[in-house]
């Protein structure tokens, strides 16, 4: 029995040993399931208090997605129609933009080279509504559109600039004019005279030194300071559209003209000698007996009138055949005892705005070359004036000498005798 009671309390004790010892296993299996990343990776497990996933904070971030394209333009009214308007594109590049006029017609444009902008190639109009519609597409391929509208200035009024010869002719764009050609630009309406002269240019090949001289504030000349040289080219050009010249008053349109100076026609009417010397290219190809001013004033409903062919240098401005001449036009009535009624004059080349001439008159041909009797033209037979008539082209210079009365002035057509420095002085800028 004693025996038997041993064995058991062995086997109980040895029980115990075996569920501690498990029980510890277990322990340590539980320890090591704990552990185990630390053991195998060395990397943290993450903040404290962080769950099983924080793990994942170790990967790479995913991509950004991409800032949106904008597409932006100036907007508004008021924009001034010679300015371009510009359609950019943030964050991508420009596909397409289309601009129309108010009556649905394309506007010319062009996307730069990077396709971040557009603007247009054609000049607008004044006082009109134009659409845009611009499209883009950012870099992630998203596509956007913009819709949008304009609207350019109004003008209070406007001015046309107009390219005429010192007589008030059009200039013959492309055509053959003398070495003392003189050109004015005539606006239609009062213009400020710096900010219209800004918007004139002369372009010459060779270059000359010229200059700009203002009458009054509608009517500016331009010459060289010396006569052209044979075979110049001219260009003026009047480039006002878009521009302010003074208090609201904009240009109506650009205007411009090219011309050639031809071989150098000069004249040289001598009232002592009473001859009128030709040359072309400085050689003498005509003398012709002439009678010039007989000298003196008379009186006439405006004033003393001279009877002189003035003295100063004037140019060829216009040919007329026949002209109609009357004492009435220069103020002096046709039944004053100096006075003549209107009558048609043959192979008539004017050479001053107030009606001095080099024409034909075969009823003084007595006098041509021997005696001054006219009232100031000159006069010449019929041969000659028909040859002058022929030869002569606008602009070819003619030089009074050795005559009386007062020199010829700038509003009769004597551009050429102003003195360089007063032609200097008469301009704006």
């Amino acid at each position: 029995m004693q025996q038997a009671e041993n064995a058991r309390r062995r086997l109980s004790a040895l029980r115990a040993r075996t569920v501690a010892t498990a029980v510890c296993a277990v322990a340590l299996t539980a320890l090591a399931a704990c552990t185990s990343g630390t053991a195998t990776t060395g990397s943290p497990v993450g903040p404290p208090g962080g769950d099983s996933t924080s793990g994942s904070a170790t990967l790479a971030p995913s991509a950004e997605a991409a800032e949106p394209a904008v597409i932006t333009a100036v907007r508004g009214q008021h924009l001034n129609p010679v300015t371009p308007v510009k359609v950019s594109i943030r964050n991508g590049t420009l596909t397409s933009v289309t601009m129309l006029n108010p009556e649905g017609v394309h506007v010319r444009g062009a996307i730069d080279s990077d396709g971040t902008s557009w603007h247009n190639t054609e000049v607008l109009g004044y006082s009109r509504t134009y659409r845009i519609l611009a499209k883009g597409v950012s870099s992630d391929g998203t596509a956007t559109t913009k819709r949008l509208r304009v609207t350019t200035l109004t003008p209070d009024n406007m001015t046309m600039p107009y390219l005429e010869d010192i007589y008030g002719h059009y200039i013959d764009d492309g055509g053959t004019y003398g070495v003392g050609m003189v050109v004015r630009v005539h606006f239609d309406e009062p213009v400020d005279e710096r900010k219209a002269e800004k918007t004139l240019k002369v372009t010459t090949t060779p270059s000359v030194v010229g200059g700009w001289y203002w009458a009054d504030d509608q009517n500016v000349y331009w010459r060289p300071r010396h006569y052209y040289e044979p075979g110049t080219r001219v260009t003026i050009a009047a480039t006002v559209y878009g521009q302010d010249v003074g208090q609201g008053l904009f240009g109506q349109s650009d205007q411009s003209v090219s011309f050639k100076i031809g071989a150098k026609h000069y004249a040289v009417a001598n009232a002592k000698t009473h001859h009128v010397k030709v040359y072309f290219n400085d050689k003498l190809v005509r003398n012709m007996p002439t009678s010039m001013g007989q000298g003196g004033t008379t009186r006439g409903e405006n004033g003393p009138i001279y009877l002189w062919t003035m003295p100063g240098v004037y140019t060829v401005i216009n040919h007329e055949n026949p002209a109609i001449m009357s004492s009435d036009s220069y103020g002096l009535p046709a039944n004053s005892p100096l006075g003549y009624a209107p009558e048609k004059v043959p192979y008539a080349t004017k050479i001053s705005v107030d009606g001095i001439y080099l024409h034909e008159l075969d009823a003084t041909v007595w006098a041509q070359g021997h005696e001054n009797v006219s009232h100031g033209c000159l006069n010449l037979n019929r041969q000659n004036a028909r040859w002058y008539y022929n030869h002569s082209r606008i602009g070819d210079v003619v030089k009074v000498v050795h005559s009386g009365g007062p020199k010829i002035t700038f509003n009769q057509g004597g551009e050429w005798s102003v003195p360089w420095s007063q032609w200097l002085a008469g301009s704006a800028l």
